[in-house]
């Protein structure tokens, strides 16, 4: 069995896999990974890996030092199933690049855009070649309703769940139709911009953020809310392999 630690901006997320399939997920502190215990006390692990987009801390690698068993911490020098064409490999947020590698193995050949919409909304493009070309980068939806209140002298702090008309006819469904809609368009802009060039693309869509699609943009479009676990599995099973 292996053990996917996933270390994100605002949480950790811990996972088992055993034979290609996740058996349980479960989220705990970022900073301290006090979900271990748990998982380690109740399967029988033999690897790990580990992937973290802050600096891990004192705390979490004597953690991590005290398991019985290894685990490898993905960086940009770790070997990887897809060709990397980043530019600056060692600047590339490794949950990126796993969740591009999990639905590229998902993807027969075809040109894939993964959209990681949490903290930060990303886009990650890999062509039919297996060739990681890089992506982009944008404020996530929280991010932008607290621009709007920071930013401004009188724009209040709005919340994402509720009223959600095609114009706001107030000021809070006005900045919650803005965000959430601007980001769908956003959204859509780049699958029909890459679709022009790429016919037979397919869009996985992960993170925490749900967003609805006309029916023309749906198709080949794919809901994963685990992509960056299951590359990280990918990528520990490949490296055990090499």
């Amino acid at each position: 069995m292996n053990l996917i630690i996933d270390i994100g901006n605002t949480s950790a997320k811990l996972s088992v896999f055993s034979e290609g399939e996740m058996v349980e997920t479960i989220r705990c502190s970022n900073r301290t990974l006090d979900g271990l215990p748990i998982l380690c006390d109740k399967y029988p692990i033999r690897k790990g890996i580990v992937s973290s987009v802050v600096t891990l801390n004192s705390q979490i690698r004597q953690a991590l030092d005290k398991l019985p068993f290894p685990v490898m911490e993905f960086t940009h020098h770790t070997p990887v199933p897809v060709k990397n064409l980043y530019k600056t490999p060692e600047t590339l947020g490794m949950d990126r690049l796993a969740a591009a590698i999990a639905a590229q193995a998902q993807s027969s050949g075809q040109p894939i855009l993964v959209i990681d919409a949490g903290t930060c909304i990303t886009y990650d493009f890999v062509d039919e070649f297996g060739q990681y070309q890089g992506g982009n980068i944008s404020p996530g939806m929280e991010m932008r309703f607290k621009a709007l209140h920071t930013f401004t002298d009188k724009l209040p702090l709005v919340e994402a769940e509720g009223e959600l008309p095609g114009y706001g006819q107030t000021t809070e469904t006005a900045i919650r139709s803005g965000v959430i809609r601007g980001i769908e368009h956003e959204i859509k802009g780049y699958i029909e911009q890459l679709r022009e060039k790429y016919p037979s693309l397919l869009v996985f869509l992960t993170g925490g953020n749900d967003f609805s699609f006309e029916e023309n943009v749906k198709s080949g479009i794919f809901a994963d809310g685990f992509l960056v676990l299951k590359g990280l599995n990918r990528i520990l099973e490949y490296n055990e392999a090499l």
